[in-house]
């Protein structure tokens, strides 16, 4: 069943209470903002349930015991373990979300941490597809995405290689995505010359009506907007919330788990003095 109204001021969509004015997240570390629409949407989608059906159509999410298991499963991979601690993988895994069932695409899979992590949430009747461009696998991924598919023991993971622009396997029909994410890769698209507007409607274009899409990467500094993306591999907030929302998505809420305000930000990410700022966004398709 839908999960009640806890109080007269508030309900529950997608694991995130409404109140008046702000929403907030399963996590105290998750901040959130919320609209006057995405309100009185969120509340219609839950009358709708209850009088309609009487039973959620989507799958509850992940309780933190069935998530700690995932992440300490003995056939992953000791470097992704290593990995969970600087990623946050608990609380990043917390905050995007991912359900049973889902239909997952994670664009600029690299190497595919994030893309397995997701494989092993969304289960035997969940699929996730593992987008790289062609210029990911020849020139970073190289053979590491090929050997974590030989490894993984799940066969709900698969990989596409295509441009940025157009992310969705051919097979795949579009409208039919629940989750897009897009993992500290989107400010590699400056330096690749991507055109952003075109990666940011494929996926509004992938995702089902009130889909999500998750972006996180690294900060960069007021007014450099995306010109720091190859040699300090950052970009700057404010330039990816603009470049997203025009694509037609509205921001729903904000992660503040990997936030770092004493990281001066002009320093390349891959040799920090200090944990990097990090934002992480959550976006949905009205």
């Amino acid at each position: 069943m839908p999960a009640e109204p806890e109080n007269e001021e508030g309900a529950n969509c997608r694991g995130k209470t409404i109140n008046v004015g702000f929403l907030r997240g399963d996590s105290e570390m998750t901040q959130i903002r919320i609209g006057t629409n995405a309100r009185l949407t969120c509340w219609l989608s839950l009358f709708l349930a209850l009088a309609l059906t009487g039973c959620a159509t989507q799958s509850r999410p992940l309780g933190a015991d069935q998530l700690n298991a995932i992440l300490a499963a003995p056939d992953r991979r000791d470097a992704d373990k290593t990995n969970d601690t600087r990623r946050k993988a608990h609380e990043m895994m917390a905050f995007v979300d991912a359900r049973p069932g889902m239909r997952v695409l994670d664009v600029g899979s690299g190497g595919g941490y994030t893309a397995e992590l997701l494989a092993r949430i969304v289960g035997a009747g969940g699929r996730v597809y593992a987008h790289n461009s062609p210029e990911f696998m020849k020139n970073i991924v190289k053979e590491s995405f090929s050997e974590r598919l030989k490894n993984y023991p799940g066969s709900n993971l698969t990989l596409t290689v295509q441009p940025f622009e157009n992310p969705l396997p051919a097979a795949v029909a579009p409208g039919s995505i629940d989750l897009v994410t897009f993992m500290f890769v989107y400010h590699d698209l400056g330096w690749a010359q991507a055109d952003r507007a075109r990666v940011n409607r494929a996926v509004f274009e992938a995702l089902k009506p009130g889909g999500f899409y998750i972006v996180a990467d690294h900060s960069g500094r007021p007014g450099t907007g995306i010109s720091e993306s190859k040699s300090l591999h950052r970009i700057e907030e404010a330039l990816l919330r603009k470049e997203v929302e025009a694509a037609g998505f509205k921001l729903i809420a904000e992660g503040q788990f990997l936030r770092n305000p004493a990281d001066p930000r002009d320093k390349s990410v891959f040799k920090p003095a200090q944990p990097n700022d990090e934002f992480v966004l959550e976006f949905q398709k009205p």
